[in-house]
Formats: structure tokens, sequence, C-alpha cells
């Protein structure tokens, strides 16, 4: 007579133990990635270049350059459209430098995580 209890038949327990080791490893892997992010900078330029906006992995503007050239009186939204349109690519660009990161880590099963409870 067959004994029937817990466990998993075909020796889905060692599996398992395996599964976890990779989800660990995952998990290590995912904390540096997000440790070398808050390190990143990217930096990106609007107007010809009349304009650079820097922004760190944290997604906080560290640097904002402006041309002189680009001061003017008379048209002060030309240089607010520059400064957003300059952020707006830093903030898109370290996104998808983030995006990349996880991705090489969880293999593109959806982003962070992947629908896994770590």
């Amino acid at each position: 007579m067959a004994k029937r209890g817990g466990g998993f038949p075909g020796g889905m327990p060692g599996n398992m133990g395996n599964l976890m080791k990779q989800a660990q490893k995952m998990q290590r892997q995912m904390e540096e990635a997000s440790k070398e992010l808050e390190e990143k900078e990217v930096t990106a330029a609007a107007g010809g270049g009349a304009v650079e906006v820097t922004v760190s992995g944290k997604k906080e503007v560290t640097k904002v350059k402006i041309d002189p050239e680009a001061v003017d009186p008379d048209d002060v939204e030309m240089l607010e459209d520059m400064i957003m349109a300059a952020t707006n690519e830093a903030l898109r660009q370290i996104e998808e430098y983030s995006q990349q990161s996880m991705s090489k880590i969880t293999g593109g099963m959806g982003g962070l995580g992947g629908g896994f409870p770590f």
C-alpha cells in the first residue's frame, strides 16, 4: 500500500530547494543592481545643448546647466520648455537603464519581482 502524506511526488522538494536558492540569488542581484542604480547619473540636453539636466538613479535632479545665451527675458517660456524637455529625457533614460538592469536579472519576467513575493 502506498504511503499517502505530505510532500510532492517525483522529487519536488529538491527542486523547490533549488528554486529557493535561485530566488535568493536573484534577490541579492536585484539589491546590488539597485545600489548601482542609485550611483548612476545621466545627463540630457535640450535646445542644442543650451540646457543640460543631470538626474541620479534615485530620480532626483542633481544638476542644471543653462547657457547664458539661452536666457532671453522676452522668451522665458522657451527656457522653461528646454528645462522641462531635458529633465523628462534624463528621467526617461534613467528609467530605461533601470528596466534594462532589472531585466538582465529577472530574464524579462515582467519587471521587478516578476510576480514573486520579494
